[in-house]
């Protein structure tokens, strides 16, 4: 998933992950776009300062997560 579509899909109420389960993509109430692992609290930028490059390594580890 490319930033637009990471952040549509978190603001159309999906969920969002990062390499696993445990890292979820948000949008804080300050409007900061933030990885946070759910097992720590561990959080880092979804992007570098510049708010375009991606803070992991690849597009392909982002995924939403389907729940039934």
């Amino acid at each position: 998933m490319n930033l637009q579509e990471i952040k549509a899909a978190v603001n159309a109420g999906k969920k969002v992950c990062w390499a696993n389960e445990n890292y979820d993509v948000i949008c804080d109430r300050l409007g900061q776009w933030l990885i946070v692992c759910s097992l720590n609290g561990d959080t880092i930028g979804l992007t570098w300062r510049d708010g375009v490059t991606l803070n992991c390594h690849s597009e392909d580890e982002f995924f939403i997560l389907e729940t039934t």
